[in-house]
């Protein structure tokens, strides 16, 4: 009697463990296979120095494509790259948002409206351009998120020019952020020399590898869907 109740004992925990296993490859123990939705978070700088202010429209653009893909729980911020671009004042707007459709909408509403005061109201552009201050300031945002994946989005010509005493020559840690360079525009004297246009890339690309980061160029902005690794 003993042998057969322990053969029915040792049945049902056979049983038992096959049924955990199907469960599981079947990913009803697993949230049926789906994987976790990753949040994203997104820090765009616009370069605000001379005549590149002629491409703030193009600017507005790809921030409603922003705010018409981010979803709740991502997070984006615009600031303006100056003189002086390491400073919390050049952030113009920035949301995380929030999990409830109608709040979050609230939320993008009032980020579209930041936006567009700031377009419509910047008639000069800065004496100088601060392109590392800004990424730097992008960096601490970002990292502060928490967010699964992070982009900084540099809308400018990549010429960094900085007012007298800044320190800017140093590395940069942008490990686990992609930086993408936006309308890289030519300047006048690239056309004497078009090495200097691809120095710059260079220069940029370089600096942000060895800082542990990923990069990329997006010039035909007809091409937004490639902005943003999407889930």
């Amino acid at each position: 009697m003993k042998l057969v109740t322990d053969s029915a004992r040792l049945s049902r925990h056979i049983m038992t463990l096959l049924l955990i296993t199907a469960l599981l490859s079947t990913g009803l123990l697993a949230g049926c296979g789906e994987s976790p939705v990753k949040s994203r978070a997104v820090y765009m700088l616009i370069d605000t120095s001379g005549t590149y202010t002629e491409q703030l429209d193009k600017a507005e653009t790809i921030m409603n494509y922003l705010l018409a893909t981010l979803d709740s729980g991502d997070s984006l911020a615009l600031a303006r790259i100056d003189s002086a671009s390491f400073n919390e004042e050049d952030i113009i707007a920035k949301a995380t948002f929030d999990v409830r459709p109608s709040t979050a909408n609230d939320q993008k509403r009032l980020f579209q409206h930041h936006v567009q005061t700031f377009t419509s109201e910047l008639v000069r552009g800065s004496a100088h351009t601060d392109i590392t201050g800004g990424v730097l300031q992008a960096i601490d945002f970002l990292n502060e998120t928490d967010a699964d994946e992070k982009t900084i989005l540099v809308f400018s010509d990549l010429e960094e020019d900085l007012p007298e005493g800044h320190v800017r020559d140093f590395p940069i840690d942008v490990a686990g952020i992609e930086v993408v360079a936006l309308n890289v525009t030519k300047l006048t004297r690239d056309n004497i020399d078009p090495r200097d246009y691809e120095n710059r890339l260079n220069a940029w690309q370089k600096r942000v590898m060895e800082g542990g980061g990923q990069w990329r160029v997006i010039n035909d902005l007809e091409r937004l869907d490639r902005l943003v690794a999407m889930n």
